[in-house]
Formats: C-alpha cells, sequence, structure tokens
C-alpha cells in the first residue's frame, strides 16, 4: 500500500512537471542526455590523463546541476514576462522563450565540450562538426546579445 502511494505521487510529480514545461520537455531531456554524454567523456579524458579526481568529479556535477537551474530561472522569468504581458492585455502566444533560448544555448556548450574531450581521447573529430558546432554557439550568441 504505502508502495503505491509512493509511485502514484512520483507519477503526479512527473505528471505535473512535463504538463509545466510543455515545450521546453524535449530541449530539456536533450541537454541531460549531453550532460551525461560530456560527464562522461570528461570522466574518460581526465582518467586517460591521470587527472582523475574526486573534487573535480563532484564540482562537474554541481556544474551540471547549476545548469538546470539556469534552465528554471529562464522558465521563471517567461512566467513572469508572460503573467505581466496578460495582466496588460496582451497574449503573443509564446510561453518559454527565455527559458528555451537558455537551454539550447547550453546544448550547445555542452556539444563543444564533448567534441573537446573526444578530441583528447584522440577520436578523429571532423572539422566541418566543429565548425557547425561553432557556428550554431555563434548564431545564438548573436541573435540574443543586446546589439547598441
Amino acid at each position: 500500500m504505502k508502495d503505491n502511494i509512493i509511485q502514484a505521487t512520483v507519477s503526479v510529480a512527473i505528471g505535473a512537471l512535463i504538463s509545466y514545461f510543455n515545450i521546453l520537455l524535449i530541449p530539456i531531456l536533450v541537454l541531460i542526455a549531453v550532460m551525461l554524454i560530456d560527464y562522461i567523456t570528461g570522466l574518460t579524458s581526465a582518467y586517460r590523463n591521470g587527472e582523475l579526481k574526486s573534487k573535480t568529479g563532484l564540482l562537474g556535477i554541481l556544474k551540471k546541476v547549476s545548469y538546470l537551474v539556469l534552465v528554471a530561472v529562464g522558465g521563471v522569468v517567461d512566467y513572469l514576462i508572460c503573467s505581466g504581458l496578460a495582466t496588460a492585455g496582451f497574449d503573443f502566444g509564446v510561453t518559454y522563450c527565455c527559458g528555451l533560448i537558455v537551454c539550447v544555448w547550453l546544448i550547445i556548450n555542452e556539444l563543444i565540450s564533448i567534441l573537446e574531450n573526444l578530441s583528447e581521447l584522440g577520436t578523429p573529430i571532423p572539422k566541418f562538426l566543429v565548425n557547425i558546432v561553432h557556428r550554431l554557439k555563434d548564431s545564438v550568441d548573436d541573435d540574443t546579445n543586446y546589439k547598441k
């Protein structure tokens, strides 16, 4: 009986999160996947170079958790902006702009880190792939930075 209550509570919590995050769900799942891949390739690279340390690994985990917090902050900013605009009588139909941009930016940074880790492991990386990922980062940076 107790297990059923726990399972039901977890199911409701997951359902609520999925409903709340709506359009951010897939980017967040992709972000989590690339964070895991980056962490594993980083550990592998550090092990190969003889630089594997538990403190560094823990800091890496905390950094990844802070990424998720950053996406949540972007989601809160989106909520506040949408609520303010709704109160003023405006409805643009866009609910997750800041959170989505933050998530995509973090995914691209993680992809760059994965490519760097793979390169340190001796994996041949096609130059066009590195160029594409860097162009994506530059595009996101250029499109989101304020220009005078």
